[in-house]
This record gives C-alpha cells, sequence and structure tokens, in this order.
C-alpha cells in the first residue's frame, strides 16, 4: 500500500488489523489442531483411547487456516511470483502487471467466497455432518468465507495501489 493521504492511510490500517486478526484466528485453530493431534496420539500410545473424531477435526481446520492466512500472505506480500517476465521492465510497466496480478488475485478469492458460501448453504440445508463426530459441515464453510471475502477485498485495493503507482510512474512504497 502506499501511503497518501489520511484515508488511505486509515484503510491501510484497518486492513492490516483485520489481515492480523484473521492470521491470528488461523494460528489459534492451528494450535489446536496440533494439540488434538498431540492428545490423540499420546492417548493412543498411552492409553489405547485416541480422540475419536481426530482426523476429522484437523480436515476441518486446515480449511479455515488456510482461507485465514490467505489475506496475512497477501497484504505482506508474501505470496509466490513469477518475476522471470518482469525482470528489467520498467517499473510503470511492472505496476501495470502486478495490478493485473493482484486483479486476478482479487476475482478468484471473489469467486471461491462466492462458491464456498454456496457449498456452505447448500450443506446446511441437507443438514449434511462429518461421519464420525456429526459435526453441522456448514460451521466450517462459513468460518472460511471472512478470510476469502478479505482476501477479495485487499486484492482489490491492491490492484488500484498498483495502478497509482504505474500512473505515478514508479514502484509503490
Amino acid at each position: 500500500m502506499t501511503p497518501g493521504s489520511g484515508s488511505e492511510r486509515a484503510l491501510t490500517r484497518a486492513l492490516r488489523l483485520a489481515c492480523d486478526i484473521s492470521a491470528g484466528i488461523g494460528g489459534l485453530t492451528l494450535i489446536a489442531m496440533a494439540s488434538v493431534t498431540v492428545i490423540s496420539v499420546a492417548g493412543r500410545a498411552l492409553f489405547s483411547t485416541p480422540i475419536q473424531g481426530d482426523v476429522e477435526l484437523v480436515q476441518l481446520g486446515c480449511a479455515i487456516v488456510v482461507a485465514s492466512f490467505l489475506p496475512y500472505t497477501q497484504f505482506r506480500h508474501g505470496n509466490i511470483i513469477v518475476d522471470f517476465f518482469t525482470t528489467g521492465v520498467a517499473a510503470p510497466k511492472r505496476s501495470v502487471m502486478d495490478a493485473l496480478g493482484t486483479l486476478l488475485y482479487a476475482i478468484m478469492m471473489a469467486v471461491i467466497c462466492w462458491r464456498v458460501a454456496a457449498g456452505g448453504l447448500q450443506v446446511h440445508e441437507y443438514q449434511e455432518t462429518s461421519a464420525l463426530m456429526a459435526i453441522p459441515i456448514w460451521i466450517p464453510y462459513m468460518l472460511m468465507l471472512p478470510g476469502f471475502a478479505l482476501g477479495a477485498v485487499l486484492g482489490g485495493v491492491q490492484t488500484v495501489d498498483h495502478l497509482r503507482a504505474a500512473r505515478a510512474g514508479g514502484e509503490r512504497v
């Protein structure tokens, strides 16, 4: 994000906070998944009593974790980019190419968000549950939505930022 007017800085701060909160939720979910796994393995080894449905919990948690970490990674410019085509390209052209990349990211996050929401509504309608623990499947679906929605918004904001940088003739800060 390029520094600019007060409203742009406020938007950047708000997005940073939202991405940090999303990553924090993902981190807590990851810690919970690791704890379930450790307790289940220890219970199986020491007492022959693993946690029933531990694999289900980890599978459902993985989807939430991935969706929660995506916006943080995008905000910090941590996603992998292929700069083979942009090496040696002038900064304004590189900014346009980066704008295209972030626009595609925003579109993909929006499409994924839309489809996860549609899928969540469908499994809620059919009252689908996990096999062992009978956890309603719609819950993890809905817990993924904030991360995908935030990623879509962030991609849109970054696209505008790259286009502004291209028009100014330089790189984003």
